[in-house]
């Protein structure tokens, strides 16, 4: 008996470096599914237009592609349904097709995952100051710094403008990160010049949202993480299979370290 069989895959610009194939196929493999992964660059495909790959997809028999940048708002006119994350942000991110071509899209951060929810701030210098305020519109805040001082003294300033309930000096970070929606790395670790993640890779988690404030490198060790976290979401919707987080890990840093590509935004 042949093992099954399956096609997916990314539909965005400028992402010919994505590492979502070798996570993927990878998965299949561990998974005994002879699987592909494909990359649909608009920008490598003239003349093709988000409309036309998706309907070549669905004639193709694709379980599913990722969507990234920019037609992340512009798929939902073209799906059939969407899933209640996915229209709270207006945007999608992964789109399921079903043997009959039914597409329905998914986003794992709506605006209810935020919204009046906790989230971790991991560094309070000026950074820190200013992402915290903004998020104190949002929802609670919980501070770390490895400067005791520093974390102690912008819960001050947060709770004389917003509130004792809302903030407070988190404890640990792994009990913070534990009991939290989100956090925000708002610390130079991964920066170039600061290698490094300030979140060990293990406290992150498929439905914790992640922002980080560094723009140089585009891709960090924190965006990495969460980077294979998201494929591994991907993969479950296409597939109904959890794969191994261990090892896409793995398949990330190996294939990071041997082609030094850059993950597409969002994928």
């Amino acid at each position: 008996m042949s093992p099954p069989r399956s096609l997916v895959g990314v539909i965005g610009a400028n992402i010919m470096s994505s590492l979502s194939p070798a996570l993927h196929e990878d998965a299949f493999a561990a998974a005994g599914i002879r699987g592909h992964y494909h990359l649909m660059d608009l920008d490598r495909l003239p003349g093709r237009r988000l409309e036309h790959l998706l309907e070549a997809v669905k004639v193709a028999g694709f379980d599913g592609i990722n969507v990234t940048f920019p037609c992340k708002e512009a798929v939902i006119a073209l799906l059939d349904a969407m899933s209640a994350e996915a229209q709270q942000i207006g945007a999608v991110n992964t789109v399921t097709i079903c043997a009959n071509g039914r597409t329905v899209g998914y986003n794992r951060l709506g605006r209810a995952s935020v919204e009046g929810r906790t989230a971790v701030l991991v560094g309070a210098g000026g950074a820190g100051r200013a992402v915290a305020f903004a998020q104190m519109d949002l929802g609670a805040a919980l501070v770390h710094d490895r400067d005791g001082a520093r974390a102690t003294s912008l819960v001050t300033d947060l709770m004389l403008h917003c509130g004792a309930a809302r903030v407070r000096r988190a404890g640990s970070l792994d009990e913070a990160v534990a009991g939290a929606a989100g956090l925000v790395n708002a610390t130079p670790v991964g920066m170039a010049g600061f290698p490094g993640n300030p979140v060990p890779r293990e406290l992150l988690r498929a439905d914790l949202w992640v922002a980080d404030i560094i723009y140089t490198p585009i891709e960090t060790a924190l965006g990495g993480g969460m980077c294979v976290h998201q494929a591994a979401e991907a993969f479950r919707l296409f597939t109904g299979l959890q794969p191994d987080l261990e090892r896409m890990h793995s398949t990330f840093d190996k294939s990071l370290a041997a082609g030094d590509a850059k993950p597409a935004p969002g994928v």
